[in-house]
C-alpha cells in the first residue's frame, strides 16, 4: 500500500508532537540496572574530558538520601527527605532535569550516626514506579502524571520489627508481584493492587535488594535477611532453602550475586561463595575479613569480583578478587565508602564527590580519568544511562554529567 504524501506527513508529525515517553536502549529502570547486576551495556560511552571533568548537564536536590536514579524513557526517578520528616518521589526530565512531578508523604527523617532518609530506589515497571520507604510505605505511582495509584504501609499491617536503620532495600518487580525485603523473608505484594499475597515472621529483615535467579529451572528470589541468605519461591513464599549469615548489628546489605549454581555474598564480616545443588548450600569459600561490601554490592565481570572492600569506620580499599577461587588480584587504597557500576568493561565510581573510571582487569589498577564532580558524603551508587552519569550526595545534590554521545 502506498500513503499519499500528505498521509506521511501527518503521521510523522503525530509522533513528533504525541505526549508519549519513549524507552531507549540503555535506559536504567530499577537498582542495579536491568539485569540486577550494576552493570550496563552501554559500549563507547567514554568520551575525553575537559581539565574541569566531563560537562555538567544540570544540577537538582532532591532531599536528603541516599536513593540512586532510576531512568527510564526520559525521566529520571529519586528519592529524597526534607527535615519536615516528608519523603518526596522526584520525576525529573533526563535531558535538562526540570521537575516533571513530585509526590509526598510523610515519612522520619530518622537519622542514626548518618543524616537519614530513604535508601532504596524507584523501580519502574511499564507505566508505573513502585517505590519502598524506609519506614514500610510502599506506594505505586503513575509514572507520567506521578499520581497515587495505591498506597500502603506494610509495617504497620503487619507488625513488622524494623531492622536498627529501618527499611533500605529497592521493590523488585517479579511478574505480577512485589517482592520486597521486610520481613524475616520477604513480603509480596499484588503490584495491581497492593494486596498482600504472602508474608514471612515479623522479625527485623536484612537491608539488601531481593535478587531474582533460576537454578534447577526454578524461579527463585534471593533475599538477604538479617541472619541469613534465604532462597524464596517468589509465586508463594516459600522457603527453598537458607545458609546462616551473621554480622555485627545485623547489617547484611550489599545484594548476592549469582552466577549458574554460585552465589557471592558479603558484608562487614567477610564474604563466601555459596554453591547450591538441589537445594542444598555448601561454601566453595568463606573468608573473614575479605572483601567487605558493607553498604553496596561489587560487580561481576568475567571471572572477576569488583568493589570496595572495608566499612565506614575503617581504612577502605577498591579490590579485585577471583570469583570462584576468592584470590585476591589487586587493592586500591585511599578509597572511601564509595560505590561503583560498570559498563563495556569499564567501571564507573563516585567516591567522596568523584567520579572514577577505571579499567576493569585483574592484572592491576588503571585509571582512566578522575574528576571532582560534587562535594558531601556519597555512598549512592553512580547510574550511567544514555550517555549521561548520575551522581548523588547524602544531601540531595544531584548532578547529571554528558559523558558520551
Amino acid at each position: 500500500m502506498r500513503w499519499p504524501a500528505a498521509s506521511v506527513c501527518c503521521v510523522i508529525l503525530g509522533f513528533l508532537c504525541a505526549p508519549f515517553a519513549f524507552a531507549q536502549a540503555n535506559d536504567w529502570p530499577q537498582w542495579r540496572g536491568p539485569k540486577h547486576d550494576g552493570i550496563s551495556s552501554e559500549q563507547n560511552w567514554l568520551k575525553p574530558w575537559s581539565a574541569d571533568g566531563p560537562k555538567r548537564l544540570w544540577k537538582a536536590n532532591v532531599g536528603i538520601g541516599f536513593s540512586s536514579v532510576s531512568v527510564s524513557a526520559g525521566r529520571v526517578f529519586t528519592m529524597g527527605n526534607t527535615i519536615t520528616n516528608v519523603d518526596t518521589v522526584w520525576c525529573l526530565d533526563a535531558a535538562s532535569g526540570r521537575v516533571l512531578w513530585t509526590n509526598s508523604y510523610p515519612c522520619a527523617l530518622d537519622p542514626k550516626y548518618y543524616e537519614g532518609g530513604p535508601g532504596a530506589t524507584p523501580t519502574i515497571d511499564g507505566d508505573r514506579v513502585f517505590t519502598f520507604s524506609k519506614k514500610g510505605h510502599v506506594l505505586c505511582i503513575d509514572a507520567a502524571s506521578g499520581k497515587t495509584i495505591w498506597s500502603r504501609n506494610i509495617a504497620d499491617e503487619l507488625s513488622l520489627k524494623l531492622p536498627e536503620w529501618s527499611f533500605a532495600g529497592s521493590a523488585h518487580v517479579e511478574g505480577d508481584l512485589v517482592i520486597l525485603n521486610a520481613g524475616s523473608a520477604g513480603t509480596a505484594l499484588d503490584k495491581k493492587t497492593g494486596r498482600i499475597i504472602w508474608s514471612s515472621s515479623p522479625e527485623p529483615s536484612g537491608y539488601a535488594t531481593p535478587v531474582p535467579f533460576e537454578m534447577n529451572d526454578q524461579r527463585t528470589v534471593a533475599i538477604f535477611s538479617a541472619k541469613a541468605l534465604v532462597a524464596v519461591n517468589p509465586r508463594t513464599g516459600r522457603t527453598l532453602w537458607d545458609f546462616p549469615w551473621e554480622t555485627g548489628r545485623d547489617v547484611n546489605a550489599a545484594d548476592p550475586i549469582v552466577r549458574g549454581d554460585r552465589i557471592f555474598i558479603s558484608s562487614s564480616t567477610g564474604a563466601a561463595l555459596l554453591q547450591v545443588r538441589s537445594n542444598q548450600v555448601t561454601a566453595v569459600w568463606n573468608k573473614p575479613n575479605f572483601m567487605r561490601n558493607y553498604f553496596n554490592p561489587s560487580v561481576l565481570l568475567g571471572d572477576f569480583l569488583y568493589g570496595i572492600d572495608g566499612t565506614t569506620h575503617r581504612p577502605t580499599a577498591l579490590a579485585c578478587v577471583d570469583f570462584n577461587t576468592g584470590e585476591r588480584k589487586w587493592s586500591q587504597s585511599n578509597f572511601g565508602s564509595g560505590a561503583l557500576m560498570a559498563a563495556d568493561n569499564k567501571l564507573i565510581i563516585l567516591d567522596k564527590g568523584e567520579i572514577i573510571i577505571a579499567d576493569a582487569t585483574p592484572e592491576k589498577y588503571t585509571e582512566r580519568a578522575r574528576a571532582q564532580v560534587i562535594g558531601g558524603k556519597c555512598w549512592t551508587a553512580p547510574v550511567l544511562a544514555n550517555g549521561r552519569v548520575y551522581c548523588r550526595n547524602a544531601v540531595g545534590d544531584l548532578v547529571c554529567l554528558q559523558v558520551g554521545e
